[in-house]
């Protein structure tokens, strides 16, 4: 699938550094007091149980073939693990693409838990038709979150 300039394709094992620095450098734009950078070992093996356990991840290559944002979602039950766009091309419809194809994939429900703290975010799923189904607390940071829920309609 190609939308703005963006190519989306399933994962490859090269992804895996070119997505540690997006990831990175995304959340750093978020604001939060957390090291992203010492975060990078715990995405490469999360990324790589996901993969082993069958969750879809989905890349989003922008015309120069450099990864430009990517989604995880397992098909089997509708949980979006991450959805995470490059700074450089916010604001341009990738989110709402790789948010589609995860809809696309898991065509019946998507759910996730969103950081409180990361507004940009919120406001994104709430226009995009999630609903906030409870709260939390991340296990990783122990920041508040959102449990958000979309439910096709039908």
């Amino acid at each position: 699938m190609t939308t703005g300039g963006v190519r989306l394709r399933d994962f490859e094992a090269t992804d895996i550094a070119p997505l540690e620095d997006l990831w990175v450098a995304a959340w750093k734009t978020v604001g939060l007091e957390i090291d992203f950078d010492a975060r990078r070992p715990w995405l490469r093996e999360h990324l790589a149980r996901l993969a082993d356990k069958g969750v879809d991840i989905v890349v989003g290559v922008d015309a120069e073939g450099q990864s430009a944002g990517f989604a995880t979602i397992d098909t089997r039950n509708g949980h979006l693990d991450q959805l995470c766009v490059a700074p450089s091309v916010r604001g341009g419809g990738l989110a709402g693409t790789l948010l589609a194809e995860a809809k696309r994939r898991a065509p019946r429900r998507v759910e996730l838990h969103v950081n409180v703290d990361n507004p940009r975010a919120c406001r994104f799923y709430q226009r995009e038709g999630f609903r906030i189904v409870g709260h939390g607390v991340s296990a990783m940071s122990q920041l508040p979150v959102r449990h958000l829920l979309w439910v096709a309609d039908g």
